[in-house]
């Protein structure tokens, strides 16, 4: 079964940290790049950062500095460690294997910054 699904957003105060998790099915994990986008109300969705399977990782310039994605292999797991979060960093945050069908994505995971 092919699944995507995303979880750790929440409610955090500027300044915050948050991490997020993406489990990923087994067949879809190791095959990939996998990347994290954001949409705020009312947006496109926008590429966050970015990790291959080899490790190699890349990130908007928005984020760097602030934001580190990883991957554990043994986990099916991808991860978007969250820094110093500003209130423009508000959305729903999407967790995307490369060239997955539209319907096996997850529903992402909220991330609110409000004082």
């Amino acid at each position: 079964q092919v699944q995507v699904v995303e979880s750790g957003g929440g409610l955090v105060q500027p300044g915050g940290s948050l991490t997020l998790s993406c489990v990923v099915s087994e067949i879809v994990f190791r095959r990939s790049t996998i990347s994290w986008l954001w949409q705020a109300p009312g947006k496109q969705r926008e590429l966050v950062a970015s990790v291959t399977g080899f490790g190699v990782t890349s990130y908007a310039d928005s984020v760097k500095g602030r934001f580190t994605i990883s991957r554990d292999n043994a986990k099916n797991t991808v991860y978007l460690q969250m820094n110093d979060l500003k209130t423009e960093d508000t959305g729903v945050y999407f967790c995307q294997p490369a060239g997955l069908r539209a319907e096996y994505w997850g529903q992402g995971t909220q991330v609110t910054v409000s004082p």
